[in-house]
């Protein structure tokens, strides 16, 4: 409806029904303004008055999650460049190639390096440049802002100022923090949804002073000042302290008025608010952290590697020094041909000391050799395909979508494989936020036959792991008949309560309701034994709500817009049954019941007297109504061990079938709540509702509880009705993923914003919890005093660590099974200093961890325990806002890219579009990465030990002259060409198993978690190979070429000679080395590997007919090619070099193979296809042992189930047994007779 200001005012006073969040004290005044003094409260924002604002030196608006910016780009770069040790001793090798003592070209020391550090400054840059890009889509949304003059126009959100009034509009983000002034309803109520924030799907109710409602539309702004002065920014969410002067007066602001950046309005028009925090001010950017740094495992072992190898050069470079120095004083005086008396001061007999440190340098140039320059920019070419194979895997596009997989940083592929924990939120992570109405229990009778998505998973796990009857045929060799009946017995009790998966299933056509039982439906409940019970069930439903019903001026429908998506359901479950919610006043709702008729409904009204509404504390919600009769009625929703308590002796008829349906809806993932009524009489509401509204009018701290205390004597004695249970739908997959990563070793923790019960419900529902886990649930004490409160919190929370870890230390089942909830107000004591590494170890105990209500900076601090408590690599996973800081604070941070918007995506290192995909990420993609560069890393120092030594030996054997036995083209196309390509080809192809048996045998994901290819003792083999292949390498060739004729005119090889033979000697071992330790070759690899040897052969032949090419000149075609020494040594030196590790590899397939070795052979031999039989057995056998997923729960049902046989089995074994003694005594007996 048009008011006189010309805009649309909604007319319903929705403050009305809410007891306490949302009611307005009559006198707001009376409770007198903050007392802001002192640190932390010099907040003064000028509200509306542009020349005073622009004085305050407040942070803008614009807000930026890159790492870089145009100004520290450069140095920032740089340093990460050279963190790396490697390029930190090229540097210094590239100075000291600018003196005289270098045996290299100053370019070709500084070319490489250059590349090297150059290539990987351009792949940070640009990965730095799409952060930017997202950063800016953000800062220049609109928003429409006071202008002046009552005039509004939209400007860009980085524009907006401290003191700005802005209006947003239904379905828009807050550009800032701001004071809510008014809104399209009348009495400045508006709707927020806070997901990206806490992770609640709930709409929060937010209402303004009731000083500032007049503030209509822009005219009304025209003349608007007012200052605000409140705290400093902070992190918490969920507090607000300060005043706003306004017309002379001082009114005390609370968070109830304040609209945080990144919510969203909903289901209100608009609002008009004021800015107060801006930018990284504000406090979701308080919240968030600094994009790190991240090094992968793998990288910094890599560090310690180059240190051993630095070690190993300065040693050999010391042992040429000494040897150069030795060699100067007693043998340069004999070199008449040297001219000793002409020579500088590298070669000066009497300064023999000092040629022996200038040698020093020229040694650790001229074997600088062992330390790979070209490692880091191979990894980093690598690294950039994997994560372009992983951007392309079609496995992990997002048909719904059209959102592929994005490695959004290619420093972490192999970190992938390595994760032992996944911290995960649980809005949006692992849910969709959509509720569906599936079962119920009335008057002690359970409907709905429809099974959840739980059930249908178990189900399929189930008949997968009974197939062939081989669990459970293994249970017992008992006779046949005794153990068919038992099998046939065990399948039912499986099946029992998981209806099949009918082939015509479909998606419920009605958003929100996927119940399924004609008993209830279309009327028939009034067929039903207790449908008294039903009709007052579904006016529970359709009446015990704060929803507002929006009817569809097309179709005529209504649609629900609730706090809550389980109120939606709810909603349109009623109208499904036939009580359709169709309008509320200030006084009454309107029901639409097909009652007594299904095919006439009758519009009945009832009246709303009083409504004590939901929140985490109360775990219930009551409405008194008054009916059409003029009875009084109290209806009341809630967790079912609330409503329990408050049962009378009469109103427990129904108790005992509901909570077996309870826990029933509980296994089957489903989210519960209890329904119950009472009548009460008008003298004792009348009496009643005085108090109560004497409580609703008190000014003051102890409002809440009067009101809470007073709600407590009216919600008692209630009369039981029954229970729902809601799904909350999971996204498509997540059961099945948190199974196979279970599988896999993975622990998972949960760290959601919302309450417990919504994250224990979902807990169950990914099999996470399940019946008969062990559930450690610790809070606080909540104590009257104020006085030592937070002491004798922190008591009681260490107390209750302690006698949890002290529980699990003396349990003696080795299959039970410990869970750990926790919420955020327990967990800000369990975090501090004293207490967290307790925490810690209580958390590692367990088999799953929830902690919910936890703000987003908790989230990043048990991020960050569990990465530096447990020393394990974690991976954290979430969707928004409030999940960037653990994201960032993980070893690897994975964003979802769903409806939240990018700000996960923005801080995150991969990014995929559904939970789902996080299983082949790390199965396969994971596994797949750290295997291929843990091997390449080991086969690089391999290659360079077994080139750089050579280059050594030669010296020694030189006189230590310092002389390189190698031309110097030869070494410079070592690292860049000829070796370089197989090994890139090695990291970006290898593949020890396909795809699809990474997902049938997830246990072989613990091979990186363990570190079994990255270990010391696999490092430190591969450097030994390396020193072995050196030394035959060159020892074979120096003797088979030493004194001895080679060609066909009797001519002995020279120095060319033999360093070409070596150098080709190395181009074909370490070629055939990478082949041999290969698992899966393509036609890539091949052309790779082999061309890397033609190639060698071919720039031989060019290079000698080049004029430049001095000694080497015609060296393959003249002098070694057709010398028959040549191709026999090089066919010598191969053989011995890679006989050892093919020894090694066939001993360790034959004695101790690893699972993959064992795969491949049965993948080899065909084995998979021939014999399911076994194939099944393996697969059964390659997982870990978890107690987590539907697996766990599918092992303890059968665990179960075979100690019932069993017990079974030795009742049936002991009944014949007595019955034999009982016979043999009774033949004594009669023997006795006859004697006597």
């Amino acid at each position: 409806m048009l008011s006189p200001r010309g805009r649309i005012r909604g007319k319903l006073r929705l403050s009305n029904l809410y007891t306490f969040s949302c009611l307005r004290p009559s006198v707001l005044e009376t409770e007198g303004p903050h007392s802001l003094r002192g640190p932390g409260f010099s907040r003064v924002v000028h509200c509306n008055q542009p020349d005073l604002k622009r004085a305050e030196k407040y942070p803008s608006n614009y807000i930026s999650t890159t790492k870089y910016n145009v100004v520290t780009f450069l140095p920032r770069a740089i340093f990460e460049q050279f963190r790396r040790v490697a390029n930190l001793y090229f540097l210094m090798a590239a100075i000291l190639s600018l003196t005289p003592v270098a045996p290299f070209s100053a370019l070709s020391m500084i070319a490489p390096l250059a590349f090297v550090v150059g290539l990987s400054m351009v792949k940070e840059a640009l990965e730095d440049w799409r952060r930017f890009i997202q950063d800016m889509k953000v800062n220049s949304r609109k928003v429409s802002c006071h202008k002046g003059d009552g005039v509004f126009h939209f400007k860009p959100w980085e524009k907006v100022l401290v003191g700005d009034v802005v209006k947003v509009e239904k379905d828009q983000f807050f550009p800032a923090d701001l004071l809510l002034l008014s809104s399209s309803y009348e009495d400045g109520i508006c709707y927020v949804e806070t997901m990206n924030l806490d992770g609640e799907t709930n709409l929060k109710v937010k209402r303004s002073l009731e000083v500032t409602l007049p503030l209509l539309d822009g005219a009304t702004f025209k003349d608007f000042t007012g200052k605000i002065r409140c705290e400093d920014p902070n992190p918490s969410l969920y507090t607000f302290v300060g005043n706003l002067e306004y017309c002379s007066k001082v009114y005390a602001l609370d968070p109830g008025q304040i609209l945080l950046r990144d919510s969203k309005l909903r289901n209100t028009n608009y609002i008009f608010g004021v800015v107060i925090f801006t930018g990284h001010d504000s406090k979701v950017m308080q919240n968030s952290t600094k994009s790190p740094s991240k090094r992968s495992t793998i990288e910094k072992k890599m560090d310690y590697i180059i240190y051993l190898l630095f070690t190993l050069l300065v040693l050999i470079s010391s042992i040429s020094s000494i040897g150069f120095a030795v060699r100067t004083k007693f043998g340069m005086p004999n070199w008449w041909y040297m001219e000793p008396q002409n020579t500088t001061n590298l070669y000066d007999p009497s300064s023999a000391t000092l040629a022996g440190v200038f040698h020093l340098v020229t040694a650790l140039i001229l074997y600088g050799y062992l330390i790979p320059i070209s490692l880091y920019v191979s990894i980093e070419v690598v690294k950039v395909l994997q994560a372009s194979f992983i951007n392309q895997d079609l496995n992990m596009f997002d048909e719904e979508t059209g959102v592929p997989a994005a490695a959004r940083t290619s420093n972490l592929n192999e970190e992938l494989g390595q994760v032992d924990t996944i911290l995960s939120d649980k809005t949006g992570t692992l849910t969709c936020n959509q509720m569906d109405f599936l079962k119920c229990s009335i008057g002690g009778v359970s409907y709905g036959v429809r099974a959840s998505e739980v059930e249908v998973a178990a189900r399929e796990q189930m008949e997968h792991d009974l197939s062939g009857q081989d669990a459970v045929s293994s249970l017992f060799s008992v006779e046949k008949g005794v153990v068919n009946s038992d099998l046939e017995t065990l399948k039912i009790e499986l099946e029992a309560g998981v209806p099949l998966k009918d082939g015509k299933e479909c998606k419920p056509a009605i958003k929100g309701f996927s119940f399924e039982d004609d008993r209830l439906m279309n009327g028939n409940w009034l067929k039903e034994k207790n449908p008294d019970a039903i009709l007052l069930f579904f006016r529970i439903l359709a009446i015990c709500h704060t929803a507002i019903p929006e009817v569809n001026e097309v179709t005529g429908s209504f649609s629900y817009e609730a706090e809550s998506p389980d109120e939606g359901a709810f909603l349109v479950a009623a109208r499904e049954f036939g009580f359709e919610f169709s309008q509320r006043t200030q006084t009454s709702v309107f029901i639409r019941e097909r009652y007594p008729s299904h095919q006439n409904p009758v519009e009945r009204e009832f009246k709303v007297l009083n409504l004590m509404e939901f929140n985490s504390k109360r775990k219930r919600m009551s409405v008194i109504i008054q009916d059409e009769e003029g009875k009084i009625f109290l209806l009341c929703k809630g967790a079912d061990s609330i409503i329990f308590d408050r049962l009378s002796k009469d109103g427990k008829m129904y108790e005992e079938d509901t909570r077996k349906h309870l826990n029933e809806y509980g296994e089957a993932g489903l989210r519960t709540l209890a329904l119950a009524y009472k009548r009460i009489e008008e003298s004792e509401y009348l009496a009643w509702n005085d108090e109560f509204q004497k409580a609703k009018t008190t000014v003051g701290q102890n409002r809440e509880a009067l009101l809470e205390n007073i709600s407590d004597v009216m919600e008692n004695h209630l009369i039981l009705v029954g229970a729902t249970a809601v799904e909350d739908k999971l996204q498509k997959g997540v059961p099945q993923c948190i199974d196979k990563l279970a599988q896999a070793g993975l622990k998972f923790w949960v760290l959601t914003g919302d309450k417990m019960e919504t994250a224990i419900n979902i807990g169950y529902a990914c099999s996470l919890l399940r019946q008969g886990m062990k559930q450690i649930c610790i809070t606080t004490v909540v104590t009257d005093t104020a006085e030592d409160a937070k002491k004798v919190a922190k008591e009681s929370v260490k107390k209750q660590i302690k006698d949890a870890s002290q529980m699990i230390k003396l349990e003696k089942d080795p299959h039970a099974a410990f869970a750990l909830v926790i919420d955020g107000k327990t967990l800000s004591y369990a975090l501090e200093d004293d207490m967290k590494h307790q925490f810690l170890s209580l958390a590692v105990d367990c088999a799953s961890v929830i902690c919910c209500r936890v703000s987003p900076k908790q989230k990043a601090l048990v991020t960050k325990l569990v990465k530096e408590g447990s020393g394990k690599t974690t991976l954290a996973i979430g969707d928004g806002a409030n999940d960037v800081g653990m994201i960032q604070e993980a070893d690897i941070g994975v964003g979802i890219s769903g409806v939240e918007g990018m700000q996960a995506v923005m801080a995150s290192d991969f990014s995929i579009s559904q939970f789902r995909f996080l299983e082949r990420l790390l199965v396969v993609h994971g596994h797949w990465c750290y295997k291929r560069i843990a091997q390449m890393v080991c086969y690089f120092f391999y290659k360079n030990i077994a080139f750089g030594l050579t280059l050594f030996y030669f010296e020694a054997y030189a006189g230590f002259s310092g002389q390189a036995v190698y031309d110097d083209w030869y070494m410079i196309l070592f690292n860049v060409i000829l070796t370089s390509l197989p090994v890139i080809s090695l990291g970006v192809f290898e593949q020890d198993v396909s795809s699809e048996v990474c997902l049938q045998f997830p246990a072989l994901y613990q091979q990186g978690p363990k570190n079994l290819f990255f270990d010391w003792s696999r490092i430190l083999g591969w450097m030994a190979n390396g020193v072995y292949s050196s030394l035959v390498i060159f020892f074979l060739n120096i003797s088979v070429f030493y004194c001895q004729a080679f060609r066909d005119d009797g001519q002995t090889s020279d120095m060319a000679a033999v360093g070409t033979a070596m150098f080709t000697c190395i181009i074909w071992t370490v070629n055939c080395q990478i082949a041999l330790s290969m698992c899966h070759f393509t036609w890539i690899q091949h052309l790779l590997i082999w061309g890397s040897v033609v190639t060698w052969y071919i720039f031989l032949a060019i290079y000698g007919m080049l004029p430049f090419s001095g000694s080497a000149y015609r060296i393959l075609t003249e002098a070694l090619g057709p010398s028959i020494i040549y191709w026999s040594i090089t066919l010598l030196v191969v053989v011995a070099c890679n006989a050892p590790y093919l020894t090694y590899i066939a001993f360790q397939r034959s004695t101790n193979p690893l699972d993959h070795h064992i795969i491949q052979e049965i993948k080899h031999y065909k084995k998979d296809v021939e014999d399911q039989h076994m194939w099944t057995r393996e697969r059964s056998k390659a997982r870990q042992q978890t107690k987590i997923g539907f697996t766990a729960r599918v092992d303890e049902k059968i665990r179960q189930l075979r100690g019932r046989l069993q017990k079974k089995y030795s009742v049936l074994t002991v009944l014949p047994l007595r019955t034999v003694e009982r016979q043999a005594k009774g033949r004594e007996g009669e023997g006795e007779g006859a004697e006597s």
